[in-house]
């Protein structure tokens, strides 16, 4: 606008004197005309930029720190306090979304097993789509990529409760799954992060932060080897109830945490002693956070995923549920996260 009345007032200067004042008028409105063509051109710009702005601003506001991020029926620890602390800041990889492929698989076993399980479809990368669980030496071996994982049978029969569990994390790469900081060793040691949508294998479009999913009844397999499964919340629930041993049904008054996590790998705290009472075997794993992709919370606390959406949420941004460990409680926590955040990947097995 301000260029616009600059032609008018060259315009005055330039019919000074004795030149026409129709001329002059003539004049004066082609710049008047030219004002309104710029300044509607100018106003659509702004609209969009604005508009992606604030896009931007409203899932930043999401990912400050955990405690935003991640929603908790319980207690919690201010997780973001934890990320600072950490020395992993380093690690943000200086592009968000790329998927990195793990060269540090784990090496099959080659001893004889049994109880094959699965088909002999072909899968991505020329492997079988089934897995070999061997119960006697308590590992699974996971035919897609050739890994090898431990298993742990968690038995308590005063709970009425028996159940395999993987004892470490799922590595199997998949579209939207990342190693943590982009680091081929941390998948290794840790398994790699997942979006919910890829954990319950889906693709965002039908599955992610802005789709409901309906993945219907029974188990839901998702990433998961051939014959194990995603657990459900409730499943979660039933094995924070399970090794707590003194609640009949879940609360985040439990003592559950320090029973899960591995006796190594976190963040020492003062009055938290972690037993793995049942060979679960839990390490601090970390988030990757959304929306920029960055990295955080390795070696301060651990979530992983269920199959169970959260049907009451922010209509734009649909959650689903996850159990947490962190490493200044004692407890198992039931929380609530975006379904674009990377968490980790657990598995059970099937019912016989």
């Amino acid at each position: 606008m301000k260029k616009s009345f600059q032609r008018v007032i060259a315009t005055l200067n330039l019919f000074q004197g004795k030149q026409s004042l129709t001329i002059f008028l003539l004049a004066a409105i082609f710049a008047l005309s030219a004002c309104d063509d710029s300044s509607s051109a100018g106003d659509d710009d702004n609209n969009v930029i604005l508009s992606g702005d604030s896009r931007e601003e409203s899932s930043d506001s999401r990912s400050n720190d955990k405690d935003e991020a991640i929603s908790s029926s319980g207690k919690s620890t201010d997780p973001a306090e934890a990320t600072d602390k950490s020395s992993d800041s380093k690690d943000s990889p200086s592009s968000a979304g790329t998927s990195t492929k793990s060269s540090a698989s784990k090496e099959p076993d080659s001893s004889g097993s049994e109880g094959v399980e699965g088909s002999s479809a072909s899968v991505p990368g020329g492997g079988s789509d089934a897995s070999v669980y061997d119960a006697d030496k308590n590992i699974l071996k996971d035919l897609r990529d050739g890994q090898v994982y431990k298993i742990t049978t968690i038995d308590i029969p005063s709970k009425n409760y028996s159940e395999v569990w993987m004892a470490e994390n799922l590595n199997y790469e998949t579209e939207n799954s990342w190693c943590y900081g982009d680091d081929p060793a941390n998948c290794a040691k840790y398994g790699r992060l997942y979006t919910w949508a890829a954990a319950v294998g889906r693709d965002e479009d039908e599955c992610g932060i802005y789709h409901a999913c309906n993945l219907g009844e029974g188990d839901i397999r998702g990433a998961c080897p051939k014959g194990w499964h995603l657990p459900s919340q409730s499943e979660w629930e039933a094995l924070i109830v399970a090794v707590d041993g003194s609640i009949t049904e879940y609360t985040s008054s439990n003592a559950a945490g320090t029973k899960l996590k591995s006796a190594t790998g976190w963040t020492a705290y003062s009055g938290i002693t972690n037993e793995d009472a049942f060979g679960f075997s839990a390490l601090p794993a970390g988030t990757r956070y959304y929306p920029i992709g960055n990295y955080g919370y390795k070696g301060y606390g651990t979530y992983f995923w269920s199959s169970t959406e959260e049907i009451i949420s922010y209509p734009a941004y649909r959650h689903a549920y996850l159990m947490g460990l962190d490493y200044g409680n004692d407890y198992a926590g039931k929380y609530d996260n975006d379904k674009v955040y990377g968490h980790s990947v657990r598995c059970i097995k099937d019912s016989e």
